[in-house]
C-alpha cells in the first residue's frame, strides 16, 4: 500500500512524529525471555514501533542487545526497563527468611525434580545500573513502567535524543509523567496482559478500563497517548484512535505470534479456548499481573496471604521454568494474556502487521 498514516490530518500525526514510525503501532514490550529481537526489528521494519523487555537483563547485556537491534533494523524501537525494580522485603532475604520463603515452593520444586536453589544477594537487576547503561547505549525510544524516572534521566534522554515513553494506569500516574515532561504516554486499561503497571496507588485500585480511561488521559496532558489494553486488532486501534489516543499497543497479539519468545504451548494456549480465562494476580511475580489461569494461579491465589513480594515469588518461580518448558507443560508457569487473546487469528507478525495496516489505511464498514 502505498498510502502512509505520516498523509492522515491533524494532531493524529504527533505520536507517530514524535516516534518516527509510518503507523501508529506499538508492541508492546515483554520479560521474562519473552521478547526477542527479531519480533522488534520485524515490527520496526514493517512501520511500527517493535519493543523489548529488558527488565531481566544485567546492565552489561543492554549495550548488546541495542547494537543487535541496530543491525535488524533501521528503524526506531524501544527498550524497555521497570523503574521500580523490588517491593518492600524484596530486595533481599536472610537465610532464615530465604528457607521459609522456599517452604511454599518446594512441593513444586520436589514435583519437577529440581533443586532447591542458592540464595542471590539481589533477587533482580538494579534500575540505576541498567539505565546508566541504556542511556550509553542510546536506543532511539526508552520505555518505562511503574514510576517516572528522575529529573536527571529523562534530561539525559533529551540531551542524548531517546524519546522517552511512559505507563500509567490512572489520571493522576498521565498527570505525574506529563509535567515530569516525558514524551509519549501509555493509559493501560486493566484488559491488558501482563503486569499492572501502577505506580501512585494499589494497582487493585488501579482499574479502569481502556475505554473510560484513555478519553480521561487524552483530555488531561499535553503528551500524545498511546493506549494499552484489550487491542488485538485494527477495530481496537481506530477505537482507541477516536478516543483521543494517537496510536494504539498491542502485547497479546504479537506475543501470540512464532517470532516472539513464547513456548508453543503458551502460543496454543493463547488461540485455544483457555484464553477465555485470564486472571489478575500476584501469585506469578507478587505483582498484579493478568494471565490464563492454570494450576498455579489457582494453588497460589487460595494462599494469597504467603505470597512473597516481588521480585522474589517470580524469582522462586522462574527457576522452576526451565523443567516446566522442557515437559512442555502450562500449568506451572505464567502465560501472560489480555482480555482481548479469544479473536486473536494471525500466527506471524507480518501477518498481524498487515492486518492491522490495512485496517486502519483502509477501514471496512
Amino acid at each position: 500500500m502505498s498510502e502512509t498514516w505520516s498523509g492522515k490530518a491533524g494532531s493524529e500525526q504527533e505520536a507517530v512524529r514524535r516516534l518516527g514510525v509510518k503507523y501508529p503501532i506499538v508492541q508492546g514490550p515483554f520479560g521474562g525471555g519473552l521478547s526477542t529481537t527479531r519480533l522488534a526489528a520485524t515490527v520496526s521494519n514493517l512501520g511500527g514501533l517493535g519493543s523489548f523487555g529488558a527488565y531481566t537483563l544485567p546492565p552489561d547485556e543492554l549495550g548488546r542487545l541495542t547494537q543487535e537491534l541496530r543491525s535488524l533494523t533501521s528503524q526506531p524501537f524501544a527498550v524497555n526497563l521497570w523503574v521500580s525494580d523490588h517491593d518492600p522485603g524484596g530486595l533481599n532475604l536472610s537465610p532464615e527468611a530465604f528457607d521459609r520463603a522456599y517452604a511454599l515452593f518446594e512441593p513444586f520444586y520436589r514435583e519437577l525434580g529440581v533443586d532447591k536453589p542458592e540464595r542471590p544477594e539481589r533477587f533482580s537487576q538494579r534500575f540505576e545500573d541498567q539505565v546508566d547503561a541504556l542511556l550509553e547505549a542510546r536506543p532511539p525510544v526508552f520505555s518505562f513502567v511503574f514510576g517516572v524516572p528522575s529529573a536527571t534521566i529523562l534530561a539525559e534522554c533529551r540531551r542524548r535524543g531517546i524519546v522517552t515513553v511512559g505507563a500509567a494506569t490512572s489520571i493522576a500516574e498521565a498527570q505525574a509523567l506529563d509535567n515530569a515532561g516525558v514524551d509519549l504516554i501509555v493509559a493501560t486499561g486493566f484488559e491488558a496482559g501482563g503486569h499492572r503497571p501502577s505506580f501512585l496507588a494499589r494497582a487493585e485500585d488501579s482499574l479502569m478500563g481502556t475505554l473510560a480511561l484513555t478519553p480521561l488521559v487524552a483530555d488531561r496532558v499535553k503528551a500524545p497517548v498511546i493506549a494499552a489494553g484489550g487491542i488485538s486488532d485494527a477495530r481496537g486501534v481506530r477505537a482507541v484512535l477516536a478516543l483521543g489516543a494517537q496510536a494504539g499497543q498491542i502485547g497479546t497479539a504479537f506475543l501470540a505470534c512464532e517470532e516472539s519468545g513464547a513456548t508453543p504451548e503458551h502460543r496454543a494456549a493463547l488461540f485455544s479456548d483457555k484464553s477465555q480465562a485470564t486472571v489478575l494476580t500476584r501469585a506469578f511475580s507478587g505483582r498484579l499481573a493478568r494471565g490464563l489461569r492454570n494450576r498455579w494461579s489457582d494453588e497460589m491465589n487460595a494462599r494469597a496471604a504467603q505470597l512473597l513480594p516481588f521480585p522474589v515469588q517470580g524469582w522462586f518461580l522462574s527457576k522452576l521454568r526451565p523443567a516446566v518448558v522442557k515437559a512442555g507443560r502450562t500449568d506451572l508457569i505464567s502465560l501472560w494474556s489480555g482480555q482481548g487473546a479469544p479473536n486473536l487469528k494471525h500466527r506471524t507478525a507480518p501477518e498481524l502487521m498487515e492486518s492491522l495496516v490495512r485496517g486502519l489505511l483502509q477501514p471496512g464498514p
